[in-house]
């Protein structure tokens, strides 16, 4: 699994390294991904090393292997081969990646997949996608790791609707949305976690539940 930053810095990389032959500084990676400090590369570059995307080359300034580039998960392949629903009574949404049910991870928004859901579950009028669920503190409501949440695309929530929260502009979480006065509440559904509070400038609303698809396989 790879984050929409870390395949943004991945393809940057490559780029560079395929126009000059040379990687690029920290500081040119900085810049081009429009990041405030080298430390949040610095993150950037472990993570794809620890995917097995990238190596660092000994005793070597700015110096990194490519080693791989993403590719659909298996989990995701699974999900479109073993499809239940025919082409008649179900449309086709993408999949971008994974979404926390439980501390927020960042934000993705590389395509990994397709999956067919039934037109029951949707409207003609409107944008749908699909994340796969990773971790448990919305098991209460019923949505468990490794679901497949079927999402309408909507920039506005109303309070008890379960929604993909953008935090920061970085982190993504599927959580139920509560509109306080001045502040806006993320409340799982899971007694082991806490609700948190943020100020509307921090919060960005993606999407809303509209179903879950469980493979039992």
């Amino acid at each position: 699994m790879i984050t929409k930053k870390q395949l943004e810095l991945l393809k940057y990389i490559s780029k560079e390294v395929g126009l000059s032959g040379v990687c690029p500084s920290f500081e040119e990676m900085k810049v081009a991904l429009k990041l405030k400090s080298k430390s949040g590369i610095h993150r950037l570059i472990s993570g794809l090393e620890e995917r097995g995307y990238i190596e660092r080359l000994p005793h070597k300034a700015r110096a990194l292997n490519i080693l791989k580039q993403p590719t659909i998960s298996k989990s995701i392949q699974k999900q479109n081969i073993h499809s239940v629903y025919n082409q008649e009574n179900s449309k086709e949404v993408v999949i971008f990646g994974k979404i926390a049910a439980g501390t927020p991870i960042e934000a993705i928004e590389n395509p990994e997949g397709y999956l067919s859901v039934p037109k029951s579950m949707i409207k003609n009028n409107a944008s749908y996608y699909a994340l796969q669920v990773s971790g448990d503190s919305m098991k209460d409501a019923g949505i468990l790791s490794g679901d497949l949440a079927i999402l309408e695309k909507i920039t506005d929530a109303q309070n008890g609707d379960i929604v993909v929260a953008l935090i920061d502009n970085n982190e993504a979480t599927l959580k139920r949305f509560r509109r306080k006065t001045a502040s806006i509440a993320l409340e799982p559904a899971n007694a082991n976690y806490e609700t948190r509070i943020f100020g509307p400038d921090r919060i960005q609303i993606q999407g809303k539940l509209v179903g879950i698809i469980r493979n039992y396989n």
